[in-house]
């Protein structure tokens, strides 16, 4: 089978690779539309260490099983997307319900071989059905887009007032941000504004999602203004300005990873006395309710997507790296399908 490989940093090649083995509880799924993360470009450029070349890379993926080690369980022909995150299920957070924080965890794209192939071998008890009226392009964007479901709930427990009295910044206009502006829409809140440095995004935003798109770069942000803010990007800079334009009493959802380190204005974060939460991926019942709320059109048309074959996908990740994509989300397509 074709799959797009790791080789070196800034560099992935499409490469045959041996058909996964169907092991016991586990299904092997046909690749209908896989996404590339974030992650995965922070792979690309050899950021992460746990991404080390040969591997296969993708985690956000929409498929078709082929086989099944238990039809009883998972039917050949049914079409599921699936939690990535392959946990323990019996530690303490697994039987919490909070999965997500599993020490035992393992990652489809990460530890094991990932989603931008043809085919991928996955456990059973990670699949999620698709309904037939969810395409698998948008079914393809459960796993970001259950990241920001997660992020947003998490930030709804803790706001003073209900999320529809808020003024929400989102940095970042990526497919987490985007994502996350088009929920919290979907939930109510009228004022939203999306901060992206890259022209293309921003306009994409502007077009799609009923928010202001500014640029922090062209100038100040208003400081000490917003109700709640998201930070999708996860870099020193955005840290800052996540901080800056929190109002007292505020609070700062932090989504992104871009850098691992970096300081923070502890004495706004006191004397403000803002909630500052970070939030990872997302649990298993996140991801089954944002398979419900991608058929609801919770998240919008999604039209902000593009697609391409799954042979473009060098093309694709050097046209990511450089900043050329408008889109928040690039999802590539076997051309077996």
């Amino acid at each position: 089978m074709k799959a797009i490989v790791y080789t070196e940093p800034n560099a992935v090649a499409v490469l045959e690779r041996d058909m996964p083995a169907l092991a016991p509880g586990e299904a092997l799924l046909r690749i209908d539309a896989s996404g590339i993360c974030g992650s995965d470009l922070h792979a690309y450029h050899g950021h992460d260490p746990r991404r080390k070349p040969g591997l296969v890379l993708g985690h956000e993926f929409a498929g078709t099983v082929v086989a099944s080690s238990d039809e009883s369980r998972l039917a050949v022909g049914q079409r599921v997307t699936a939690n990535p995150l392959v946990t323990c299920g019996h530690c303490d957070y697994c039987l919490q319900g909070r999965d997500n924080l599993c020490a035992n965890r393992g990652m489809v794209g990460m530890s094991r071989p990932g989603a931008l192939s043809e085919y991928l071998a996955i456990p059973i008890r990670c699949a999620i059905p698709i309904p037939d009226a969810l395409a698998s392009v948008s079914a393809a964007l459960a796993e970001p887009a259950a990241t920001a479901l997660h992020a947003v709930n998490l930030t709804m427990r803790a706001l003073a007032r209900p999320l529809p009295e808020a003024r929400v910044l989102v940095i970042g206009g990526g497919a987490i941000g985007m994502l996350a502006a088009a929920l919290v829409r979907s939930y109510g809140c009228g004022e939203v504004q999306v901060a992206e440095t890259n022209a293309l995004r921003r306009a994409s935003v502007a077009r799609h999602l009923r928010c202001d798109a500014v640029d922090p770069l062209a100038g100040p942000l208003p400081e000490s203004a917003f109700d709640v803010v998201i930070d999708a990007v996860g870099a020193g800079a955005t840290r800052k300005l996540a901080i800056a334009a929190a109002r007292p009493g505020g609070v700062v959802m932090h989504i992104g990873l871009q850098d691992w380190a970096s300081e923070i204005d502890m004495r706004k974060l006191t004397l403000a006395e803002l909630t500052l939460l970070g939030t990872y991926t997302y649990t298993m019942a996140d991801l089954r309710a944002t398979v419900a709320a991608l058929e609801r059109g919770s998240f919008g048309t999604l039209e902000w997507v593009e697609t391409r074959a799954l042979s473009d996908g060098p093309a694709a990740f050097a046209d990511l790296a450089a900043g050329r994509v408008a889109a928040g989300k690039v999802v590539l397509i076997p051309e077996t399908i």
